[in-house]
């Protein structure tokens, strides 16, 4: 269940103006002449001592009122979308504090040393984690897979390191990274404010997904997991409310509640109910699920790869209206994506297609990135599930997204995207495009200066969406890890401020 504001309650509450400086002086000033007058008149010494007394007086509400307005914290609203209500976390700058106490000012992290069992074994065993292929090529270079080829002349010369042919499903190994990394881990338990579960809970559940296994056996890690952290004084302090975990699939992965439905049951464990948990996709209903984007193949070395990115994209030559890069799903009925990819292709020149059938788009080619970059706008309809790793794809290259599901990104990814939807991207209700509106007419409504003010919103938010390399992380800019592991200090110091817990 979300935490329920009864805003209407508050508003229908009377509330009294506060009395400004100006009318708290104003009735001063009437009472000096109506009362203190006759008696100064005849007295200047008074007169004096008064006025003196007067400017002090002044004087010391002023400088009252400087640090009273620098102290008083405001409490960070949340977030709407509907009924989806959230904790805001602090919006990112783009520079860190040089001193180190101010930098972790929103608390300290202590990352559990697990048993092997959940994480550096589940790694060693990377040829056994997909029942048709090793995943060993996915998971080198920790966690962003193999270093990109085939960008010659698509990105810059300079920039084509920073490119890797990234898998989606890799969250839980950069997340681990850079944690044991991270400026504010802390080696006491004593001293933290938040403790990091690194559990590999998705690569460990990975191959059980489509073999012919067992409920017990897709639940056997996260079983053993939770009973181990149960076990902790730390968990057992606080139930669990101060603890995180990447688990890096979709929520729906890990939220069986039949024995014969899909995925694993360890988000219904009981052990896992106030577990605070990085997703790529979220249950919006779900107050402890938090979506992060997808890992994408672009992870910038230093501030200057991300600025000269951002140069390149904003610069690009755009010469197709739109791209669809996906493909069809062939036994769902009335297939959303094939009546997109239809449009698209009936579009001649304004539309380009990238074919996805079988698996050749599953973790980025040439072509999609090509394709994005040259294109103002990019259809994003909903994948296998809601949300796809083609947003990210799409808006890293600079280009707009186009959603038909306010549950692809809206939902999602709130603290890593504008508040404002309309800002950088498009919706279109896909019941409109059923019923025969063409996307093609759609976008061509809009001018270009809107489509230039998209882009740019898209561009500005580009360092939110992208992991970067370096394991300690950028000089200055936060990236998608650092806004998510704020959000998530900024969430357990307000509810140990506000005591909210259940």
């Amino acid at each position: 269940m979300l935490p329920i504001s009864n805003n209407a309650l508050s508003e229908a509450l009377p509330h009294k103006k506060p009395k400004t400086p100006s009318e708290f002086l104003d009735r001063k000033n009437s009472f000096n002449s109506a009362i203190l007058q006759p008696i100064l008149h005849h007295h200047p010494r008074i007169w004096l001592l008064l006025s003196i007394l007067s400017v002090q007086v002044l004087l010391l509400l002023t400088l009252r009122s400087i640090p009273l307005s620098l102290s008083l914290p405001h409490p960070h609203t949340p977030t709407t979308h509907d009924d989806h209500r959230h904790f805001q976390p602090p919006q990112a700058s783009n520079s860190t504090s040089p001193d180190p106490e101010d930098q972790c000012g929103l608390g300290r992290v202590f990352v559990y040393d697990l048993p092997a069992a959940f994480n550096a074994k589940i790694l060693a065993n990377c040829d056994r984690l997909n029942p048709w292929t090793s995943r060993c090529d996915a998971l080198e270079n920790g966690g962003l897979g193999p270093v990109a080829s085939g960008l010659a002349g698509i990105v810059p010369e300079n920039l084509a390191p920073a490119w890797y042919w990234t898998d989606q499903f890799v969250s839980e190994i950069v997340f681990h990274n850079r944690l044991l990394k991270h400026k504010c881990r802390v080696m006491e338990p004593e001293s933290a404010t938040a403790f990091y579960i690194p559990f590999y809970a998705g690569l460990a559940v990975g191959k059980y997904l489509w073999s012919n296994s067992s409920e017990e056996e897709r639940d056997r890690h996260c079983g053993m997991m939770l009973k181990w952290v149960q076990e902790q004084p730390y968990f057992k302090r606080s139930n669990g409310w101060d603890h995180f975990i990447t688990m890096g699939r979709i929520t729906w992965d890990f939220r069986r509640s039949k024995d014969k439905d899909w995925g694993s049951s360890c988000i219904y464990m009981p052990g896992m109910r106030n577990i605070t948990r990085l997703l790529i996709e979220r249950n919006p209903w779900d107050y402890f699920d938090i979506g992060v984007p997808y890992p994408t193949g672009f992870h910038p070395r230093s501030d200057s790869d991300v600025a000269e990115w951002q140069s390149f994209v904003r610069n690009r030559r755009r010469t197709s209206l739109f791209c669809f890069a996906g493909a069809t799903r062939g036994a769902i009925r009335n297939d959303f994506r094939g009546l997109l990819l239809t449009q698209c292709r009936n579009a001649n020149d304004t539309c380009t297609v990238v074919d996805c059938g079988g698996s050749k788009c599953s973790n980025g080619t040439s072509a999609i990135l090509e394709t994005f970059l040259r294109s103002d706008f990019c259809l994003q309809p909903r994948g296998d599930s809601f949300t796809r790793r083609s947003i990210f794809d799409c808006m890293v290259a600079g280009s707009i997204p186009v959603f038909f599901w306010k549950r692809t990104a809206y939902y999602q990814y709130e603290w890593f995207l504008p508040g404002e939807p309309e800002s950088y991207s498009v919706f279109i209700d896909r019941n409109a495009v059923i019923n025969g509106t063409l996307v093609e007419h759609v976008l061509k409504r809009y001018s270009k200066e809107e489509v230039r003010k998209m882009r740019e919103k898209v561009i500005d938010y580009i360092p939110k969406l992208v992991y970067a390399k370096p394991q300690e992380g950028l000089e200055t800019v936060k990236d998608a890890f650092d806004v998510a592991i704020d959000g998530v200090l900024q969430r357990f110091k307000e509810q140990a401020e506000w005591g909210f817990k259940w």
